[in-house]
This record gives structure tokens, sequence and C-alpha cells, in this order.
């Protein structure tokens, strides 16, 4: 422990911008704590605090720029392989295409506070093609003051952290212990979330074949786009489809058999649609398998496309 302790106190600048870096890079490695012990410990040897500062925003603005060339070059396949490897299938759920729908750019300012939204929202970004200074204005803004905030409480509270930390470094290699059996609680409970999370999905789907012979029948359903209207725009989208931003669009447009579509992995959007859709009363609601590639490989018709 006292080796861990060392190496905050010696070489916190290099960990902050590592972990900050891997952080918005969007693996599960919080950069907070080190943000946070970091600022601690100049702040109690009377060191400075804006070096932190600009290290954490400069690591960040550089995962972030990663992303958005990222989102600018590969748009929705980039954004399905972060589904896929993503931990919280709620990073690319309807809460996170809807705050970015409704506030644009200006949400990039408050993006890395909202828990999944980070990442995601500088690869929709560079999907929606924003402007370069734009996105930099933003996104800039937003690391400045998510590093800022950190920094902000290890000085306030340095105290009670360094008490934290020798409490931890007096339990010797049991303190490092502790620290390894919190992070491996907090990923197996990220990684549990997720198993749950595609095994109900797996139950409640419904196929491309079955959604055409409900179209095709006297009482079609509604179908609900939840992607985004540039990507909608883009490719076209399943005919009678109501393209929603938010839960509460999709539960004013609901009734009936509901079925839902989204261009994620596993369908993740949809399914998280979906289950909100179920708590707010709607029970007959169910997820394209698929999504609209799936339906679009599968041969049916698209209508809308501005891009063959």
């Amino acid at each position: 422990m006292d080796f861990l302790l060392h190496l905050v106190a010696v070489y916190g600048l290099l960990l902050v911008f590592a972990t900050t870096l891997v952080d918005q890079g969007g693996l599960p490695l919080p950069a907070y704590p080190v943000i946070v012990a970091t600022a601690a410990f100049a702040q109690a040897g009377g060191g400075p605090l804006w070096p932190i500062v600009v290290v954490a925003t400069l690591a960040a603005l550089i995962a972030d720029v990663s992303w958005f060339v990222g989102g600018k070059r590969w748009g929705v396949r980039l954004l399905r392989l972060m589904c896929k490897v993503s931990l919280s299938p709620d990073s690319c759920v309807l809460m996170t295409r809807g705050i970015f729908t409704r506030w644009g750019a200006p949400s990039l300012m408050v993006a890395k506070f909202v828990p999944g939204f980070a990442a995601v929202a500088t690869l929709l970004a560079g999907e929606a093609r924003i402007r370069w200074r734009t996105f930099l204005l933003f996104d800039g803004i937003g690391a400045l003051l998510w590093s800022g905030v950190g920094v902000l409480i290890g000085a306030l509270f340095h105290s009670a952290v360094r008490e934290a930390l020798d409490t931890l470094a007096a339990l010797g290699r049991y303190g490092v212990a502790v620290i390894v059996l919190a992070a491996a609680v907090f990923v197996g409970w990220k990684w549990l979330k997720r198993h749950l999370f595609l095994r109900e999905l797996r139950l409640a789907r419904i196929s491309p074949q079955d959604l055409q012979a409900l179209i095709d029948s006297d009482a079609p359903p509604v179908v609900l786009d939840v992607r985004l209207l540039a990507r909608r725009a883009e490719t076209g989208w399943i005919p009678g489809s109501i393209h929603v931003n938010t839960m509460e669009e999709a539960a004013s447009r609901a009734s009936g058999e509901v079925v839902v579509y989204c261009d994620c992995p596993n369908e993740a959007s949809a399914a998280a649609l979906a289950a909100d859709l179920r708590k707010h009363g709607f029970h007959r609601v169910r997820p394209l398998a698929g999504g609209f590639e799936g339906w679009r490989d599968s041969g049916h018709v698209i209508v809308g496309a501005t891009r063959r």
C-alpha cells in the first residue's frame, strides 16, 4: 500500500493522464478517485492544483477527439462495436440519444457527469457531422468542468481523503486487497447487469418475418424507430414506423401492439425503451430482433433512404 501512495504522491500527474485517457476511452476504470487523491496530496503539500486540471482535461480531450473522429469515419458501425464491448448496455440506449438529439453539441458540456453518456455523445457528435470548432468548444468546456470539479473535491476534502488513504496504508497488503475487491465487485456487478439485460432481451424479441406478418394483418402494430433522425433519413426506415427521441414521445404514440427497433447490437436501445414502456402500462411491447439491419438484410421493404 505504501508503494501505491508513493505512486500517487510522486507520479500523480502521470496516473491522472493515464486513468483519464482509459476512463474517457470507454473502459471501466474510474479516473475520478485518482484525480481526487492527487489533488488532495497537492493541497496538503502546498503544491499547485492547476497542472492536475490541465493534464486531466488534455487526456479527456484526446480520448474525446478519438471518438469524434471515429464517429465521423465509421458512424454507427463504431457505435455497434462500443455497445458490444461495453459492460453497460445502457450506454447506447434512448436516454443518451434523446439528450444529444434534444440539446446537440452543448450537451457535451455535461456529458462527462452522466454515466455512460460521455463516449457515446462524442461519437454521436462525429456521426452528426458537428463542426470541429463547435465540438472542441463545447467538449473542451465539458472536459475542463469535469476535471475542475474532481480537483476541487480533492482540494476541499483533502484531510478526509488523506485519512482514508492512511487507513488503507495502515492495513498494508489488506488495503490493496480492499481496493482490488472493490474494483472486482464493481466490474462484476456491471457484468451481471449486462448478462441479465441480454437474457431478458433474448426472451422478448420479435423476428423481422413476424413483424412483416403483423404489418400485413388487419391489426398492424405501432412501430417505433429510436435511431438518430439523421441516421433514419440516410438509411431509410421500416414503412409506417414513427421516429421518437424520448420515452415521453414513445408513450404518446404507443397503443396496442408495439414494436421498437434501433441500430445497436442486441437491440439495446429498443429493449431499454420496451422495458420502460412496459413499466408505463404498455404490456405488448417487443424489440425487433437484429434491429434495422436485421430487417433490411432479411429483404423487407425500406422507404425514404437517401443513401443506397
